[in-house]
């Protein structure tokens, strides 16, 4: 299971995304045209283009399964295939996450909100800051706001989640040890 992210795999699955996000882009083109997302979706703001998407997505794509690879199995982590499977599962949820609030935000209920805020606490206790979870997060969300504004605010989520895990996290950590080690 050590080389399931073996240069030929990330080369596949990086085409096979690239793929599906020229083959959406060009059904956009031949269709409606392609689509234009403003941030914050208020059409004073600044519009992105879904084409940015078919260069920004690959590109993302390969350097986070570099990330992955060179976090999971070159460091020589033991128990590789416990952690390939943390990795898949990692990955599958977040796509999910990132289907899901498309979703919500599509049928225009505040249930995205809500979501991210349970994301905000979920990060406390699990690392989710992680390129696995960016990854799933980008492309479950890639189909409904274009390329570039998943990426944007996926990075912006796995900042804050970082800092919730390792910093915040950590320092709360550190005063229940002492404060209970002050108690005996």
């Amino acid at each position: 299971m050590n080389s399931a992210l073996t240069l030929k795999n990330r080369i596949i699955f990086t085409a096979i995304v690239a793929l599906l996000i020229w083959t959406n882009l060009a059904w956009d083109y031949f269709h409606d045209g392609v689509p234009t997302h403003y941030l914050l979706h208020r059409k004073d703001l600044p519009g992105i283009s879904n084409w940015w998407g078919g260069i920004a997505i690959p590109l993302l794509t390969w350097f986070l399964l570099y990330r992955i690879k060179r976090r999971t199995y070159d460091k020589g982590i033991n128990e590789a295939s416990n952690t390939s499977k943390r990795v898949t599962y990692g990955f599958i949820g977040a796509l999910l996450i990132g289907i899901l609030m498309s979703f919500f935000f599509t049928i225009g209920t505040d249930v995205p909100g809500y979501m991210i805020i349970g994301l905000f606490i979920l990060s406390f206790f699990i690392p989710i800051y992680r390129a696995e979870h960016l990854l799933g997060f980008v492309l479950g969300m890639v189909y409904t706001f274009g390329g570039i504004l998943p990426i944007l605010f996926g990075s912006i989520f796995v900042l804050i989640f970082a800092i919730d895990y390792l910093a915040i996290r950590s320092f709360i950590l550190y005063l229940i040890s002492k404060t209970s080690s002050g108690k005996s």
